[in-house]
């Protein structure tokens, strides 16, 4: 099975200490996020890969010696100010843990996400052309490969719809941003490709691959036994099926245009149920759970 740490919230960024005492117990217990009794009890001895989503790799770094599980790393780092992610780290401290991270793992298993572009009065077309020219400029050498993906109208989108004020992408700006991203990422010795999106820019140079695909997994683990993850209501999601060990609602960031925090108002009582020592993200086994464990791959019960 492969983990994803964490599509959810901000595992690495926020909670690398509570992740670290999961891995020294040798398992960790996720709550269904649809059916709240019901509990995942996953053991660390059977998973083959995990894959780290952060917008913060740097207070992991130190401890990526204590885990033998073979790593990918996917870092975010999109160009936007204090007006739509009010609580990241510099983006140049973003930028030296990611060249740090290139020291540690291979650039196969590497990537940095543009993710998502948006376009407002402020972020521009042009804006995005000259970000992405400075990011590519910066990792050159460090990384080679870049995920790009649009923003999606998900329902904290709605909620601060007067604050990202977007405009509609149109064809021509994806031929624009596919052919100038093409064009700087391989000037910069890299590739660049979408992710689970309809027009995936293949015809302006972009690869046509997956984020979290088999040919990749197979490399890191040396296994095929993987499957696709049906279960994301997405038809251009052809990725391979992760279990995600977070929670919604639980990322400090507060990014305005992200998915997982659909009830910002929760965010400060859910971090406040966060204790290091508990088995879960967030607060405790109760009498009335009911726990499940998830051996091995044959499984059918996937928590998505």
């Amino acid at each position: 099975m492969i983990l994803n740490i964490s599509g959810r919230t901000d595992i690495v960024a926020f909670y690398t200490p509570w992740f670290r005492k999961r891995l020294q117990e040798g398992f960790v217990d996720v709550r269904n996020p649809f059916y709240p009794r019901l509990i995942q009890r996953i053991f660390f001895d059977d998973v083959d890969a995990i894959v780290f989503c952060t917008k913060n790799p740097l207070p992991i770094l130190p401890y990526l010696s204590e885990i033998t599980i073979p790593m990918i790393f996917q870092v975010t780092l999109t160009p936007y100010h204090k007006d739509l992610e009010p609580n990241l780290p510099p983006k140049g401290q973003i930028i030296e843990g990611i060249k740090k991270l290139a020291t540690i793992i291979p650039k196969e298993f590497l990537y940095v996400r543009y993710d998502p572009i948006l376009i407002n009065p402020t972020y521009t077309l042009d804006y995005h052309i000259r970000a992405f020219q400075h990011l590519c400029q910066k990792l050159d050498g460090s990384v080679s490969q870049i995920i790009v993906s649009f923003v999606d109208y998900y329902k904290n989108v709605e909620n601060n719809a007067s604050t990202l004020q977007l405009k509609n992408i149109t064809e021509e700006d994806l031929k624009i941003i596919g052919t100038e991203f093409s064009a700087i990422a391989k000037k910069h010795h890299m590739t660049v490709q979408t992710c689970a999106e309809e027009n995936d820019l293949h015809e302006y140079g972009f690869l046509k691959r997956d984020c979290v695909d088999f040919t990749t997994l197979f490399k890191l683990t040396g296994k095929t036994h993987f499957t696709e993850w049906k279960a994301r209501n997405n038809p251009y999601c052809h990725c391979a099926k992760m279990i995600d060990i977070g929670a919604y609602n639980s990322c400090p960031h507060r990014c305005k245009y992200c998915y997982a925090n659909f009830k910002e108002e929760e965010i400060h009582n859910n971090q406040k149920q966060h204790d290091s020592n508990s088995s879960l993200l967030l607060g405790h086994i109760q009498e009335t759970d009911e726990i499940k464990k998830l051996s091995d791959k044959r499984s059918h019960f996937y928590v998505e």
